[in-house]
């Protein structure tokens, strides 16, 4: 689908010939569908043989093909790079806020994504959540799911404010990890209050297994789910590996935690 989709992009930006472009991003739809890591690599480097402005080639070399951390960062910038070449200025002029649902943003908006990932592990915390920030800016829609990645974040940096104007921008959301920032927001604000078990009783009521792995109760799986449903166990686990360091930057956060649920 994607496929077809990027001819119909390519046709829509100016004829029906294809661009180098779109064709090394044929390309990547075979590389994405490739049955072993080593075609896949290929495949990335034949696609920017075609186009070195293919965003998605520089995005599967940086998660199948880096050896480093630094390389992964070097590859995604790279991808990055290609992207805004590929768009152009005016994109970035007069389609701001309306990214990712044009088809041909979106190897930009994942290179920049796991660019701020990367960049964030390897303690570059402020560039890290500057790009998070502008990926919401561009796609206030966030179908990246970028708001879960920059909450804590701002939470363990300390950026509380930051961190409330995050939450009301997106309050109608009612996923796990939205829920318990608010219950973490409130502690932070509030400690021991009636705020704060008012949110806990909301979030325990959307998913009442995060504790138990936020915790330590439940041992977090070697292999991380792949997916999640609403208020289920795998929910539960991917919000604890990624925001139990939120938790442990806020002084008696976890053990009022463990005190209001015991039961």
């Amino acid at each position: 689908m994607e496929r077809v989709l990027v001819g119909i992009a390519s046709a829509r930006r100016g004829g029906d010939r294809r661009s180098a472009v779109d064709e090394a991003q044929n390309i990547m739809c075979d590389a994405w569908e490739a049955p072993t890591r080593e075609q896949a690599v290929a495949l990335a480097r034949k696609a920017l043989a075609v186009s070195a402005d293919c965003a998605d080639a520089y995005n599967l070399l940086a998660e199948e093909a880096a050896e480093s951390l630094e390389e992964a960062i070097d590859l995604y910038r790279k991808g990055v790079e290609a992207g805004e070449r590929a768009l152009g200025k005016k994109v970035f002029e007069e389609d701001v806020g309306y990214f990712w649902g044009l088809l041909e943003t979106r190897p930009y908006m994942r290179a920049r994504a796991g660019l701020a990932q990367c960049l964030w592990e390897a303690g570059r915390r402020e560039e890290a959540v500057e790009h998070y920030w502008e990926l919401l800016r561009l796609n206030p829609n966030d179908n990246q799911g970028i708001r879960d990645l920059l909450m804590p974040c701002l939470i363990e940096l300390g950026r509380d404010e930051d961190a409330e104007r995050l939450f009301k921008q997106y309050e109608e959301d009612g996923m796990a990890v939205w829920m318990y920032s608010r219950v973490l927001l409130d502690f932070r604000k509030q400690g021991d209050s009636p705020a704060a078990e008012k949110s806990l009783r909301a979030a325990l009521d959307q998913n009442r297994h995060v504790p138990s792995y936020l915790l330590g109760r439940k041992k977090i799986p070697r292999v991380l789910p792949g997916y999640y449903g609403f208020g289920d166990e795998n929910e539960a686990v991917l919000y604890a590996v990624g925001n139990r360091a939120a938790w442990k930057a806020t002084p008696g956060a976890l053990e009022w935690l463990a005190a209001n649920t015991r039961s």
